[in-house]
């Protein structure tokens, strides 16, 4: 993930939180469900079919501009003083890899929060909104018993709230959605606008790329790098956030993901890494002079995604880094026969002399 695409999560996450917290303070006094708002008695971790349900309420509030799920109160709003240790407990990069799974989109913007109500728990789930509609592009379904399934969402669909449902979207929904797109899009324009117009005499401004790089030329729109989370061009983020692992950690990673689906070693990384050329994508490897390369999450989803598409992946790319090592040999020996000769002979005779 870039730095940019980093500080337009965190910037967003901020904004967003702060609206929903004033919602927030609404929910916990509600006492009826709404396009806003889910209850939810409990939620166990380790049962498919409620995951696929809270997937499912959280896509829909993020398509339908945000909201919130409370897990732990009755349909009235009632607390039920329900077990959240585990729930709170949740990691919320384990949600993100769920709806990723789902929709092949990374949705981070969400919080799990714990709540008073009434002199208890509850735990709130904070959704904030999408840019683009979150769609299903594969189905969740879950067994009921041995002889029965029953599908949370299909393939295709994307599911809004209606009420106090979250089902498939329509036309109207598609029309609200992008209502409020172009009404966000208006605000920021005016956003901008106004601190040009009231920018201190002097002020220099700036038209940047959205995706600020280092560059040699001499024409470039010199900039100042800063620690700032809150600056809008360009800011340092530590490699080890964005890029925390070493080769044999991203094995151990996937190896969490593929969890009774596959096993693989630091020879499979190796192998995909030389055949789709990784060390030359900034997004998944950082290379530096006197150190081992680091890689991102991304490349962690990106070989999970690969997998998921294809059980053979982890072999095919053994088979085509064979392949890879072979047409480069015969290259070399095409370029420079009479060297490669000469090679092969002192190993020849090496070898003869060796088993004398």
């Amino acid at each position: 993930m870039s730095r940019r695409v980093l500080s337009e999560i965190f910037n967003k996450l901020e904004g967003i939180l702060i609206v929903l917290d004033s919602e927030l303070s609404t929910a916990l006094v509600a006492t009826c469900e709404s396009d806003k708002l889910d209850f939810k008695r409990a939620f166990d971790p380790g049962s498919v079919a409620e995951w696929l349900e809270l997937i499912k309420d959280i896509v829909a509030f993020a398509n339908s501009g945000g909201g919130i799920v409370t897990i732990g109160a009755d349909d009235d709003g009632t607390p039920v003083q329900a077990a959240l240790m585990n729930v709170l407990a949740i990691d919320p990069a384990d949600v993100t890899n769920k709806i990723y799974k789902y929709t092949d989109r990374h949705f981070h913007n969400f919080e799990f929060r714990r709540c008073q109500k009434d002199g208890a728990d509850i735990c709130a789930v904070l959704v904030g909104p999408v840019e683009v509609p979150l769609v299903f592009t594969h189905p969740g379904t879950y067994a009921v018993d041995m002889a029965k399934q029953k599908t949370a969402f299909s393939a295709g669909t994307v599911y809004c709230r209606h009420g106090a449902k979250s089902e498939p979207g329509n036309s109207d929904d598609l029309r609200t959605f992008i209502e409020k797109r172009l009404e966000a899009i208006k605000r920021s324009w005016l956003d901008g606008i106004a601190k040009v117009v009231e920018a201190p005499s002097g002020t220099r401004i700036a038209v940047l790329p959205a995706d600020m790089q280092e560059t040699a030329d001499a024409n470039a729109t010199p900039i100042r790098v800063v620690d700032d989370p809150t600056a809008p061009a360009y800011r340092a983020i530590p490699v080890d956030q964005t890029h925390p692992y070493r080769q044999k950690e991203v094995v151990q990673q996937v190896n969490v993901r593929l969890t009774g689906r596959a096993a693989i070693n630091a020879h499979h990384i190796f192998c995909i890494r030389r055949v789709y050329n990784i060390d030359q994508e900034p997004t998944f490897c950082y290379t530096q002079r006197h150190a081992t390369p680091k890689y991102s999450d991304e490349f962690v989803d990106w070989i999970v995604a690969r997998f998921e598409r294809n059980d053979d992946f982890f072999e095919d790319a053994r088979r085509r880094f064979v392949q890879l090592r072979q047409g480069q040999l015969t290259q070399r020996l095409q370029a420079n026969p009479g060297h490669e000769a000469v090679q092969t002979n002192r190993l020849g005779a090496t070898s003869d002399s060796r088993g004398g």
